[in-house]
């Protein structure tokens, strides 16, 4: 049972290097969405960002917002909504002296539920 088992994961391993070795347009191609998704996922790879979309994912908020829920000062905060807007992830609006934040960028806030649910979700005992 445990020989069949390694049989079929190594058919399947066999199968995956064949579609590789036969596409090199594909094997292109999956090294671009490596990349894309690795920029991607460096963009939130810090606490304060991670932080500041978890908070924009419920909803637009200025600048003074964020730094009262991240218990941070401005130039921190600052800092860090600049790389986010780099990465075109948030959007910025002025209204006269406030600029309020929120997320651009759907695969953001998709990532976010996804991190939510694994690390922040209450977890009903079984």
């Amino acid at each position: 049972m445990k020989q069949d088992n390694i049989d079929r994961d190594a058919e399947k391993v066999d199968s995956a290097e064949a579609a590789i070795m036969t596409h090199p347009d594909e094997l292109e191609q999956m090294a671009e969405s490596a990349k894309q998704a690795t920029d991607f996922m460096k963009a939130m790879a810090h606490e304060s960002r991670l932080m500041i979309l978890c908070y924009l994912s419920s909803g637009e908020k200025s600048v003074m917002e964020l730094e009262g829920l991240l218990a941070l000062r401005q130039p921190t905060v600052s800092q860090q909504l600049a790389r986010l807007r780099l990465e075109r992830l948030i959007t910025a609006r002025r209204d006269g002296k406030t600029i309020y934040y929120s997320i651009a960028d759907d695969r953001a806030l998709k990532m976010m539920e996804v991190v939510y649910g694994m690390f922040c979700e209450k977890k009903e005992p079984s």
